[in-house]
């Protein structure tokens, strides 16, 4: 399993084209986690798997759970789930949904880590960064996975590969 991960472009569409134009039909799917502020109708939005987020007047749902291989994957934003205060509600809510990764936004800052069982990544916000990693001046992520390990790659707005923001997890 292959995915792109992507997050708080807040209405910046150049970026999220440029992103879809490169991955598109190499990748078993493009994930956005909220707050594009794009309209139901906007052609992007066929090619993306996307959620509503808090800045979002769109009709998207709250969250989806998509199985890829023997992945199940749990897309919200992270608003609902009060991502802000920590990510306890985030895990339960994808043990829940009985989802091995849960993928979300809205904090704007990049992070990856896992949890009995559960990978729960953070792309981070690709157009208005917050945090420790707000330098890099936006960031996605393109999350690999195979019987034994997950590989998160993080990449900045020119789609290049950060180097100090490559983690892997054993299954």
């Amino acid at each position: 399993m292959k995915i792109v991960v992507v997050s708080d472009n807040h209405g910046d569409r150049q970026i999220i084209e440029k992103i879809v134009d490169r991955y598109a039909g190499k990748v078993d799917g493009i994930f956005h986690c909220g707050d594009s502020e794009f309209q139901a109708d906007d052609p992007l939005v066929a090619k993306l798997h996307i959620v509503v987020g808090n800045m979002d007047a769109s009709s998207f749902a709250t969250d989806e759970t998509v199985t890829i291989g023997d992945e199940v994957v749990l897309l919200t934003h992270g608003h609902l789930q009060n991502v802000n205060g920590g990510l306890l509600t985030l895990e339960l809510f994808a043990r829940s949904k009985q989802a091995t990764i849960a993928l979300f936004g809205h904090t704007h800052q990049l992070g990856v880590t896992q949890d009995d069982g559960i990978l729960l990544l953070n792309p981070g916000s690709i157009s208005y960064p917050r945090g420790k990693y707000a330098s890099i001046g936006g960031t996605y992520a393109v999350l690999s996975a195979d019987q034994n390990q997950y590989d998160v790659q993080y990449y900045d707005r020119q789609l290049t590969p950060v180097k100090d923001l490559h983690f892997t997890f054993t299954k």
